[in-house]
């Protein structure tokens, strides 16, 4: 087909509209009138034959044509401005930017003070947003861009438009009290059992892998709270000394490096290892800072 006659602009003003939801958003964020923005609009929709963007009781819905052919125009969209970024001098790193990063307070005490070294010595004027990912993908604000990266050790069931890398792997043991009264020389099953035991629970829920591996044993243990904090329960430990805590193993080692009277054991129970994953849209996969903000998190990671 020549392609003479298309206009290559339209594909941009779909990327817009397809991550905005909204045409004030959308116009505003392009500089141009609504009135501008329709005729482009018409336009795009005569190309595809298709309505493509419907006004709806909040913003824009999406047609299925538009859902159908909205993965290749993103990533086409983003190779041009890849390219097009490519022809601009490296400096980047002296811009103000402020990162959004959803994730977890295991992310935000292990990895993040590593990430804002780098920050402050190579691009002091970036500001990192930290949020709670509350348990999800935040799937709509990456979509928005109101979310740069998440960063989880939860995540399932990613969409086909987002990337995800694996950034590490901790296993789980189980910290307590050194002088914990059930516990003579080791933890075993037995003595883990007879316990009681503090967890964390983003869902209020009080099992989790734990009791299912025990189950499988025929065996179970007595929960006394669940936290939604993965470092409050420490705490806990250290004024009630018969309780457990199975955490990931670096919370254990900050907690025992913290305080003498604290002591962790490796699990008497399999647990699978948990692999913490970045994850990011196709709308920032090729912009220079964030994938730059990515690598680090990466390295710093290894």
């Amino acid at each position: 087909m020549n392609i003479s006659n298309k206009d290559l602009n339209s594909l941009y003003l779909f990327k817009v509209l397809y991550e905005e939801r909204n045409l004030s958003n959308a116009a505003k964020r392009m500089a141009l009138s609504q009135p501008a923005l329709s005729h482009r609009l018409n336009k795009l929709r005569h190309e595809f034959n298709d309505p493509l963007f419907v006004k709806a009781p909040r913003g824009l819905s999406i047609t299925p044509t538009a859902e159908k052919y909205a993965a290749d125009i993103m990533q086409l969209v983003s190779a041009a401005e890849s390219l097009y970024q490519s022809f601009q001098p490296q400096d980047f790193l002296d811009e103000h930017e402020k990162i959004n990063i959803y994730s977890t307070e295991i992310v935000e005490a292990f990895l993040i003070p590593k990430l804002l070294s780098n920050i402050r010595a190579l691009a002091p004027n970036t500001q990192i947003s930290m949020l709670n990912n509350r348990g999800e993908l935040p799937k709509t604000e990456l979509e928005k861009g109101t979310c740069d990266i998440a960063i989880a050790g939860f995540f399932e069931d990613i969409p086909d438009s987002f990337y995800s890398q694996l950034l590490c792997s901790y296993r789980f043991v189980v910290l307590t009290h050194k002088k914990n009264p059930n516990i003579k020389k080791n933890l075993g099953i037995k003595e883990f059992v007879n316990c009681d035991h503090a967890i964390v629970t983003l869902s209020g829920d009080l099992s989790g892998k734990v009791d299912k591996a025990l189950a499988k044993l025929k065996k179970q243990r007595r929960i006394l709270t669940g936290y939604s904090s993965h470092l409050a329960p420490q705490a806990l430990l250290t004024q009630q000394p018969d309780i457990l805590f199975v955490c990931l193993n670096p919370v254990a080692e900050l907690a025992t490096k913290y305080d003498k009277n604290l002591v962790y054991y490796e699990m008497p129970i399999k647990l699978p290892r948990v692999d913490f994953i970045q994850v990011w849209h196709a709308r920032t996969h090729h912009d220079p800072f964030r994938r730059w903000i990515r690598e680090r998190m990466k390295e710093i990671s290894s």
